[in-house]
């Protein structure tokens, strides 16, 4: 088993009337990236409903300088049209991210839950996701 040392959170930059699933994203990912499988280990759909992507023994390819020690997390939706917000996220996948994140902080005792926007110069996953684990 890889050492982890973060949980990485991303948004899938998608409207929220998007029902995306983890083989349309490694569709993506490999048709169009051509990258070798799906870049997250795991997403969570609008239902709150949790797919499993790329093997968790496997690094990610979803931070660039993050992949080898970390586990990408990716949340459906994050797009906006017009005056939306793009935390678009329902309800569902608050608790669903709450109660997973914390499944996985408990396998993984020293891992840091950041946002993609931490490592990045994106806004992946467009909320401060220090300040939603800090609250929690």
């Amino acid at each position: 088993m890889r050492n982890i040392n973060e949980i990485i959170i991303h948004c899938t930059d998608t409207y929220e009337d998007m029902d995306v699933d983890i083989e349309l994203i490694r569709k993506w990912h490999v048709e169009e990236r051509g990258w070798s499988d799906v870049g997250y280990h795991y997403l969570i759909k609008r239902d709150g409903s949790v797919e499993t992507g790329r093997d968790i023994d496997r690094p990610g390819a979803h931070a660039v300088g993050h992949n080898a020690h970390s586990i990408g997390v990716a949340v459906a939706g994050g797009k906006a049209r017009g005056d939306e917000s793009p935390t678009n996220f329902t309800q569902a996948q608050w608790d669903s991210l709450e109660d997973f994140v914390v499944s996985l902080v408990a396998q993984f005792p020293a891992a840091n839950v950041i946002g993609h926007n931490d490592v990045s110069s994106k806004d992946c996953p467009t909320f401060d996701v220090k300040q939603w684990w800090g609250e929690l």
